[in-house]
């Protein structure tokens, strides 16, 4: 609607160039353009969900540009006067918020406009509409690449800061041993997943920021406490990294306002004597006055002092403080010191805690909802897919396979993600000695902690070439200690999959294996319940129920539709001769003659006894009087071998058509019974085709 008021405007600014309009066309005019213009704001700011945003931008586009072009028009000098800057200005608009297709089009329309302008004027004019839309275009075009290189820097600087936030925050609470990337490995995006380096896993953050931020509010109330009490200039926690080589200021309460932010070296000075003798070290006096490392300035200091925070016997950083007061510590401002580092280290302690189990919480979580997909595939394809899926939620991997053992101890690769996909996906093995053979044979996952060497280690076969990971994780799909295949999970990264993924992997694992066995018991139900036993073809619910629904395909279309019923001659006594185990072999003979004779669309069901039917959709008389007449001929073919000699059997078909034969499943399959029992009393082994006259015959 926008685009098709925006064309009238349009049509009318071109008429309006040509001759003086009456006001009240214009001023109308101008009242439908201001009304579809509020229509488009409207539109754009909140659009359906079947809407193009594309489409949108250019009809809110097109009608801001019109509407300047008019203003513009109506000054002196129209779009030659000096008021033309007003029409750059307004595409550059365009531009800076639209979608660039978008801008593209208003562009075009805008180029067209002042060509009918010009070739419509009185007199006609020539040779300034392209240069007008070529300056007009090109500064779009600038604004645009601008605006966008603009956007990059801004995106570019905040993707930098928000990462060295995350490396600091990841940095503290490594510190703190609240995480590790071994146990809590990122978790990949969609675009990771394919290939691209991991990213952060989003809902980590949250608890280490919370966990973070709570030891920093303990440290710095605690702190303040123990400088107020014992009268000093500085009191820091220093806290050790992991290598042991750095102090890392983590808390700090001062009434100095330049300190330093460090890293500050941790083998040199009273730091280095404090961690070494894990005991308290203090200077007073003359040995003091040595530059502390954490003042920007040189300070007048007369006592100093390192307490060492120990975790069990290890010192984990340091409670540093300093005063002007060259007096050494009193038994209670040393039992405050020390206070104040145990009451660091409990606090830690109990956010290592709670942080845990906040971690439960979330994998307990992810779990419950991979529970909840597997729970609700029904196919084998569908558990691998929620299987899958899950398991990106919990570690980051940039391959992932699905092998499944068939009958024989034939492994089959049934999915795949990730590089390679095409070249894996379908394929078959036997080998026992790679990586998913021995887990297969082990029931156990492998390799240890998931390392890899792509060059040593073989994963499926040797003929199998998957990519070449850092780490590789191998899974058992086990149900009740039966191995339905395994989940095959990589990562670039080496140790991508740590000990606690590893549990939770497992345990999604054994899911997703009875997520699977309850598929394949669901599709065996089915089997059983629209198959017979004895040959493998539909039975007589499910052929009659396919036939209908054919039939209303053809009855829809206006399609034809044959019948064929075929009886075996004389079963009873190969019965009663050769016995039912060659009754059943013969049986089991004539369905695969049926399976080989019929085309992929038609339908064979076994009916009961020795009757079947098949059911073939856009086939005429003829092509039914020909498919059975092959199916009688291959049986007449075929022999069949007893106790007492061969044996060779016939068969009577009878055949009828959609729409000469009936309108509906009833009366076609009656027809077709008909035609049959003609069959049978015309001396059996014939295919007979249903005529009206049969049923005259059998009423007779």
């Amino acid at each position: 609607m926008g685009s098709a008021l925006a064309g009238a405007f349009a049509g009318l600014i071109v008429w309006s160039g040509r001759s003086t309009l009456p006001l009240l066309i214009e001023g109308l005019a101008v009242g439908a353009f201001m009304v579809a213009l509020w229509a488009a704001v409207a539109r754009r700011r909140r659009p359906q969900l079947t809407e193009s945003l594309a489409r949108l931008d250019f009809e809110l586009a097109a009608l801001g540009t019109l509407g300047v072009v008019q203003c513009v028009c109506w000054t002196p000098g129209g779009l030659r006067g000096p008021f033309v800057g007003l029409v750059y200005m307004g595409f550059a608009i365009v531009c800076a918020f639209a979608r660039p297709v978008a801008s593209v089009a208003t562009w075009g329309l805008f180029a067209a406009l002042v060509a009918l302008l010009e070739s419509t004027a009185r007199p006609p004019r020539s040779g300034t509409s392209w240069p007008l839309a070529l300056l007009v275009g090109s500064s779009g075009a600038a604004v645009w690449l601008c605006l966008r290189a603009l956007v990059r820097k801004t995106e570019r600087r905040s993707r930098e800061s928000l990462e060295r936030e995350l490396a600091n925050l990841r940095d503290t609470a490594r510190s703190y041993r609240l995480s590790t990337l071994e146990s809590h490995p990122a978790v990949s995006t969609p675009n990771a997943s394919e290939g691209g380096a991991s990213q952060p896993n989003v809902g980590e953050h949250p608890l280490l920021r919370s966990s973070v931020e709570e030891i920093g509010a303990a440290l710095r109330m605690s702190l303040s406490l123990c400088r107020v009490a014992l009268g000093c200039r500085s009191v820091l926690v220093l806290w050790l990294d992991d290598g042991g080589a750095r102090l890392h200021v983590r808390g700090v309460s001062s009434t100095e306002p330049d300190l330093l932010p460090g890293p500050f070296a941790a083998k040199e000075g009273i730091f280095a004597a404090a961690l070494e003798s894990d005991c308290p070290v203090e200077l007073v006096g003359p040995p003091a006055a040595r530059p502390l490392p954490y003042y920007r300035k040189p300070c007048e200091v007369g006592h100093v002092v390192a307490l060492p925070i120990l975790e069990g016997e290890r010192a984990s950083g340091l409670l540093a403080f300093d005063r002007r007061v060259a007096r050494a510590l009193l038994p209670s401002e040393l039992e405050v010191l020390k206070e104040a580092g145990r009451l660091v280290q409990r606090t830690i302690d109990n956010e290592r805690v709670l942080l845990q189990l906040d971690r439960a919480k979330v994998e307990q979580g992810k779990l419950y909802r991979a529970v909840e997909r597997l729970n609700e595939a029904r196919t084998e394809l569908q558990v691998i897919e929620a299987g899958v899926s899950s398991a990106r939620e919990f570690t980051a991997f940039q391959f992932a396979a699905v092998t499944l053992l068939r009958k024989g101890g034939e492994h089959e690769i049934c999915a795949v993600s990730g590089e390679g996909a095409d070249a894996l996906v379908g394929k078959t093995f036997h080998d026992a000695t790679g990586l998913v053979g021995m887990v297969v044979n082990n029931r156990h996952p492998l390799p240890y902690r998931g390392h890899h060497d792509a060059d040593v280690q073989v994963l499926f076969t040797k003929s199998l070439h998957p990519p070449k990971l850092a780490s590789i994780l191998v899974l058992p799909l086990l149900v009740h200690r039966e191995v339905l295949g395994t989940l095959v999970l990589g990562s670039n990264e080496r140790g991508g999959f740590g000990a606690d993924v590893r549990v939770i992997l497992q345990v999604l694992a054994g899911h997703i294996a009875v997520s699977l066995a309850n598929a394949r018991m669901v599709k065996r139900l089915e089997e059983l319940a629209t198959t017979d036993g004895l040959t493998g073809l539909l039975n007589k619910r499910a052929v009659t129920e396919i036939a209908r629904q054919k039939l209303r395909s053809a009855l829809r279309f206006k399609k034809p539709l044959s019948v064929l019923v075929c009886d075996l001659d004389h079963f009873k006594a190969v019965n009663d001769t050769h016995g039912h185990d060659v009754g059943d072999r013969v049986i089991r003979g004539f369905a695969d003659v049926l399976k080989r004779t019929k085309r992929e669309t038609d339908a064979v069901g076994r009916f009961g006894g020795e009757e079947f039917v098949v059911v073939c959709e856009q086939t005429d008389v003829e092509g039914a009087e020909l498919l059975a007449a092959r199916v009688k001929s291959e049986l007449g073919a075929t022999t069949f071998v007893t106790g007492s000699g061969t044996l060779q059997v016939t068969c009577s078909v009878g055949v009828a058509t959609y729409p000469q034969a009936g309108s509906n499943w009833e009366e076609l399959f009656k027809a077709t019974d008909e035609a049959l029992y003609a069959s049978k009393r015309g001396g059996r082994d014939q295919v007979t085709v249903w005529t009206p006259r049969l049923r005259a015959q059998k009423s007779a």
